[in-house]
């Protein structure tokens, strides 16, 4: 299965691995194409200065906001607000947001688990991005994430303007479904486990790429994409879609050459590692004994 690792694919880190640079003149091509079409860009306040940041106010006509670090959310700005941050860094954005404006507005582009902080600030409902698109370098126009099993694209929105998110997105010739609850939390959910699945099997073996972690170790990953889904299916009471496993494996292939790693504890792995955390202390058997049991060997727990 952006984000990026903007994996933000919001994470930047991993937008500077999933391609080469496909123009020296990125942000002039990006209103060029939002020209082009004819789309109505709904105006935003757009919250950090990254690589993802930077590309959402291209795709804009001029109308947007940008909030850099240290900034504040403007009081008399009425459309959405898409949050491109760290996840590590969204106390601070809630801060400088207008309380008023915590449900309605904040549109969240992070990656990994962040329901229980969603819940813990009140915002149940959140309107939520899963970005899978690459940039390689800041300036850079972004290049659609496509797999050879979802040719049609993999970004995904849901919430109040999720359309509005597709439509600058679609303005800049990048795909984007606009999906309801359940399926936007089963893709959710489904990326989640790729990141913690591919980077703990790669964190096994140093060096290898997430590429080499599909065609060399594809049978622990194979183990622990089963493992965690399970985990994942049972503590959600969902079922994920036939081909769970080629769809995360072919998401690999078209971002082969990044590194691997376990970061972001808290956010990836550790949803995990709680639920085995919980069953435990309840007296119950481990739902991710395998997961665990790395974890422990890379004294990552």
């Amino acid at each position: 299965m952006a984000a990026a690792i903007s994996f933000t694919i919001s994470n930047p880190s991993l937008c500077s691995q999933l391609s080469k640079p496909v123009s020296r003149f990125g942000a002039r091509r990006l209103r060029i194409m939002a020209a082009a079409t004819g789309t109505k860009v709904v105006p935003a306040v757009i919250v950090g200065s990254g690589r993802v940041g930077r590309a959402l106010l291209d795709m804009g006509n001029g109308e947007d906001v940008l909030v850099k670090r240290g900034e504040s959310v403007p009081l008399d700005f009425s459309g959405p607000i898409l949050v491109c941050t760290r996840n590590d860094d969204l106390e601070a954005v809630l801060e400088a947001t207008p309380r008023s404006r915590w449900n309605a507005d904040l549109v969240f582009f992070q990656n990994g688990m962040l329901d229980p902080w969603y819940e813990s600030k009140g915002l149940k409902d959140a309107n939520q991005v899963l970005a899978y698109f690459a940039i390689s370098k800041l300036g850079e126009a972004p290049v659609d994430g496509i797999t050879d099993t979802n040719p049609e694209g993999l970004t995904a929105a849901y919430g109040k303007w999720a359309s509005a998110v597709a439509g600058r997105l679609n303005a800049a010739g990048l795909s984007c479904k606009v999906l309801g609850k359940e399926a936007f939390e089963k893709q959710m959910l489904e990326k989640l486990i790729w990141i913690s699945a591919f980077m703990l099997v790669g964190a096994r073996h140093p060096g290898a790429t997430v590429g080499a972690v599909e065609k060399d170790y594809r049978s622990e990953v194979s183990s622990l994409i089963a493992e965690l889904a399970c985990a994942a299916a049972a503590e959600r009471q969902l079922v994920f879609e036939e081909g769970i496993e080629e769809r995360l494996c072919a998401y690999s292939r078209a971002v082969a050459h990044f590194p691997t790693a376990v970061k972001e504890f808290k956010w990836r792995n550790g949803w995990f590692y709680s639920l085995s955390e919980k069953a435990i202390a309840a007296g119950k058997p481990d739902p991710c004994p395998l997961h665990t049991a790395w974890l422990k060997e890379l004294k990552v727990v």
